[in-house]
């Protein structure tokens, strides 16, 4: 499914299934689309993540000033699920976006030590895709749609892995990644930011042909096996 080609066109759903709430319908959206959608995606946001009573408008402004930075980015693409409810109008049950890593490695900078091996290759042969936002209603968020919406968008750019940074002191966002399958490789610090990221990837590929330190094989790039393991000094 390609994007549309311009402001305010529809696209066709992705594909549909069933869900608690009843139908839940997967479609991606274009730049234009999705900022049509981003007051929308900042409610969820706000509600999805329990924010403070008092602290709603400055979230919501946080949440959307990193949003409109990301949709300018070459390459952005989103991923949204919709619930239906009988005959009911839809509504928005969850969301993922990001943009490719670009091959010189940009995306690493600042990080401790030695990228592993593997990473820095899928790097280089354009095979990375940036999460940089997973938002999902409170109600989806014990039925696995976040791993549904983030495996759709990776697959729809044939990613070999997935990357994202998570603030270390965001201990909920690390927690909640985790338990979506992210493996955390290392720390990544910019001066003179004081923050220290955690750096995340997601291997795709089944559990069967994953090797033992948790990057599947990809027939794809083309390596050995031998190059396609991380190198376990290298994670925390």
């Amino acid at each position: 499914m390609t994007a549309g080609s311009g402001p305010g066109q529809a696209q066709k759903a992705e594909g549909h299934e069933p869900s608690g709430a009843g139908e839940m319908y997967f479609r991606r959206l274009n730049r234009w689309q999705a900022e049509d959608q981003r007051e929308d995606m900042a409610d969820l946001y706000v509600e999805s993540t329990g924010t403070a009573s008092g602290e709603e408008y400055r979230s919501r402004e946080n949440f959307l000033r990193g949003f409109i930075d990301d949709v300018r980015r070459p390459g952005f693409d989103m991923m949204v699920a919709e619930a239906t409810v009988a005959a009911q109008a839809s509504a928005l049950a969850g969301c993922v976006f990001g943009f490719p890593v670009t091959r010189d490695g940009a995306w690493w900078q600042g990080f401790r030590g030695a990228l592993p091996q593997n990473v820095e290759q899928l790097t280089a042969s354009g095979h990375v895709f940036a999460i940089t936002g997973i938002v999902v209603h409170r109600h989806e968020q014990d039925r696995g749609l976040a791993g549904r919406l983030q495996e759709r968008l990776l697959s729809e750019h044939q990613a070999s892995l997935g990357a994202t940074l998570v603030d270390e002191a965001d201990g909920p966002a690390y927690a909640a990644f985790l338990s979506w399958g992210w493996q955390d490789i290392g720390a990544i610090h910019r001066p003179p930011d004081p923050a220290v990221l955690r750096a995340l990837i997601l291997p795709l590929g089944e559990p069967a042909e994953a090797d033992r330190d948790g990057l599947a094989h990809n027939t794809e790039t083309e390596r050995p096996r031998e190059a396609d393991r991380l190198d376990p000094g290298a994670r925390r």
